[in-house]
Formats: structure tokens, C-alpha cells, sequence
């Protein structure tokens, strides 16, 4: 029977620069594509676009290697499998691009890894969450604002909240100058009517492709209006940018 096989743009470890766990060391990999247009994202994701994937030769040597693609199975294992067996790391990082497009693919690989499967999504692709809750550890889920992605998703993201209920969930919020007071409220009453014990945290927006950053008095005030339908609320921007991490 022939391996699963999936294009990826990069392999490498390094610091998490975001959420709940930030700081942590984790082996981070990037999978092609998207289901969701943001304006402020920041990764080249276009399905086929990368012949090759970018694999660090060693854990944090940012030395890289160029690895055809479509990679196999067992030629992604590998590779995060030697980083990990280098440095020890919190977890492996699913990302994007959106990684729950490939939910089939990470299900298969998940039991070949030695660490903790930490799957960073959009949170709007809820039945292919519901495929990988036996073996997702940690879930980062935004939720995504149609000032930012100009549809709406919010049934979407109640659903997704839903399916990974049970598991390590916390939920992150970009916020810019362009966010409303009117979208924002409507977020915190998703996560509060689906999961409201659960982190929520509120990322103000690192500038990019037309979004501006979110005033101090603007976050406090979010912050503030968060806090009143849930437990847990922090403020958290994207802290590897700042140290010069990928």
C-alpha cells in the first residue's frame, strides 16, 4: 500500500511565539494552504506553490535543507522524530496554512511521534477536528472576525469550540484598529456559550496587509468587556517576532 504524502513549506524547531504556551519549545510544521483569506496573514500558503520543503538540518541550527515534495509519511516522521531526539521540545506544531485540511495525513502520523500533537487552526473546520480528537493533545483555535476574512464563520467556530471541548483548547482572538466593538462581543459570546472556563486570549495584530495595531486603550477595553462572560482572559501579542524567532 502506497504512504500518504503531503506538500509542505517548512520543518524547524524553535520558540512558540503565541498563546498559552508561549516560549515553549516546539518542532513546528508548516503544511500548504488555506480555507480562510485574512488580511493580515503573513504565510505564503497557495496549494502547490512550494516544489520544495524547508527542513532545518539540526533542532535550532537554522541551517536548512531543500526536501521535494510531495514528502512521505515516514520522511516527515523522520525528521521531527531526529529533532526531537536532539532537544527536548513542549510539543509538535501543526500549522499553516490551514493543517486540519490535512487532518487525514496528521491522524496517520500522530502515533509515529514522540511528543505531544499541538494543532494550530482557524477553528472552522470542525469535522475534520472531530477526526483528529483521539490523538490532539493541544489545540490553539482562533476565531476568525469577518472584518478580517469578510465572511462569517461564527456557526462554524461553535461547532469546532464543540468538537474540541475535551481537549487542551484555548482560544485567540486577533484584534486590530479595524476590529468593532459589535464583532468582538459576538466572539466572546461564542467561547463563553461553548466554553467559557476555557483561556481566551486577545492577540493584538502584528501590522500587515492593510491591518493597523489595536490602541492600548482599545485592548484594555476588549480586555474589559471579555471579562465579564469568561474566567480567563490575557492579553498575549506575538512574542517570537520580537526576539527575532521564526
Amino acid at each position: 500500500m502506497r504512504e500518504p504524502n503531503v506538500n509542505l513549506i517548512e520543518i524547524f524547531s524553535s520558540i512558540q511565539g503565541e498563546g498559552k504556551y508561549v516560549g515553549c519549545r516546539q518542532v513546528f510544521v508548516r503544511f500548504e494552504g488555506c480555507n480562510l483569506n485574512c488580511d493580515f496573514c503573513d504565510t505564503e500558503n497557495e496549494p502547490g506553490s512550494h516544489p520544495v520543503c524547508h527542513s532545518e538540518t539540526h533542532a535550532g541550527s537554522r541551517e536548512f535543507i531543500d526536501i521535494p515534495n510531495p514528502m512521505t509519511l515516514s520522511q516527515v516522521a523522520d525528521k521531527i522524530n531526529a529533532m526531537l531526539a536532539e532537544v527536548p521540545h513542549q510539543a509538535v506544531s501543526f500549522t499553516g496554512g490551514e493543517p486540519l485540511l490535512h487532518a487525514d495525513f496528521i491522524h496517520a502520523l500522530a502515533p509515529r511521534l514522540h511528543a505531544p500533537i499541538f494543532l494550530e487552526t482557524n477553528g472552522t473546520l470542525w469535522r475534520e477536528m472531530q477526526k483528529l480528537r483521539d490523538v490532539a493533545n493541544i489545540v490553539s483555535m482562533d476565531i476568525k472576525l469577518p472584518s478580517v476574512i469578510g465572511e462569517e464563520q461564527w456557526e462554524n467556530h461553535a461547532r469546532f469550540i464543540e468538537a474540541a471541548r475535551n481537549l487542551d483548547l484555548y482560544i485567540k482572538l486577533v484584534v486590530s484598529a479595524e476590529t468593532t466593538d459589535e464583532e468582538f462581543q459576538r466572539a466572546v459570546s461564542v467561547a463563553a456559550l461553548g466554553a467559557p472556563d476555557k483561556l481566551f486570549i486577545i492577540q493584538p495584530v502584528t501590522p500587515n496587509g492593510g491591518c493597523h495595531a489595536a490602541s492600548p486603550e482599545q485592548v484594555l477595553r476588549f480586555q474589559d468587556a471579555a471579562l465579564r462572560s469568561l474566567d480567563d482572559v490575557r492579553v498575549i501579542p506575538q512574542t517570537h517576532k520580537m526576539i527575532g524567532q521564526i
